[in-house]
């Protein structure tokens, strides 16, 4: 802890999906490490809650920004309002992320594709694209973006979502590539199975249809990602982590999965 402490001790930290699940947890580990914190989601209410919890437990200051990755102009308009002691951001958490049904491609919702494709692709590249370029002129920054086991391997009905997965793999190791001749890391934290919202989210709301997903095994936790990414985000400078795949013990594939029940 007191390294960690050490290492983001001033640092600004956005996250984004930050109100829920796996960003939530991240918000919280980074509080504890000492962070200051850009705080970004869609549900206004849970982020204020939020905020007020870390600053009351840890003393942390923290942004708050009602945004959906999904609008490329509020994104813009939310980075270009920063006050100026915000403007300086040190870790970019990249884990607005969602999937939606689980059908076949020729049964599939247009709507669903377009909310995933829009959210786990295009605004992990607008968030990106508003944040990257001070990055690059202050000489000093770290991007993660959460991925998942998705990316290399798709599971049957998860077409879309293991694609969008799969293209946040390619643009993460693209970027790196961009970003070689500058102090820039560029990091992925890639999961297998994570209890949280996600599959309530997937089946809209559905917690009959969801609750299987998690049963008969222990699957990872939000607070174990959210200490990979606090790992990635403190490494010394000279070293950067490409990509952190993480398993629960009882899952092998994405469709392996030692269930007890």
């Amino acid at each position: 802890m007191h390294d960690e402490q050490s290492a983001m001790r001033n640092f600004q930290v956005l996250i984004t999906g930050a109100s829920s699940g796996i960003g939530r947890a991240c918000a919280v580990r980074f509080a504890e490490a000492g962070a200051r914190l850009i705080l970004a989601a869609r549900r206004k209410n849970r982020l204020h809650e939020l905020g007020a919890e870390l600053k009351q437990k840890h003393g942390t200051e923290s942004f708050l920004i009602e945004l959906d990755v999904r609008d490329s102009k509020a994104v813009v308009l939310a980075f270009n309002k920063l006050p100026d002691e915000w403007q300086q951001i040190d870790v970019l958490v990249n884990n607005a992320g969602l999937s939606r049904g689980l059908d076949k491609l020729q049964d599939g919702r247009i709507d669903d594709w377009d909310e995933m494709i829009d959210t786990n692709v295009k605004g992990l590249l607008y968030v990106t694209r508003a944040v990257l370029p001070g990055m690059i002129a202050r000489k000093h920054g770290t991007i993660i973006n959460i991925g998942s086991i998705a990316a290399d391997e798709a599971y049957p009905r998860g077409n879309v979502y293991s694609a969008t997965k799969a293209a946040v793999d390619s643009l993460t190791r693209g970027l790196r590539m961009d970003v070689v001749d500058t102090p820039i890391r560029i990091c992925s934290v890639d999961p297998g199975l994570v209890e949280t919202e996600f599959s309530e989210v997937r089946f809209r709301g559905n917690k009959e249809k969801a609750k299987p997903v998690y049963q008969g095994f222990q699957p990872l936790k939000p607070e174990d990602i959210a200490e990979a990414v606090l790992f990635c985000a403190t490494r010394p400078a000279h070293v950067q982590i490409g990509r952190m795949t993480m398993y629960p013990t009882d899952q092998a594939s994405t469709t392996m999965v030692n269930r007890r029940q």
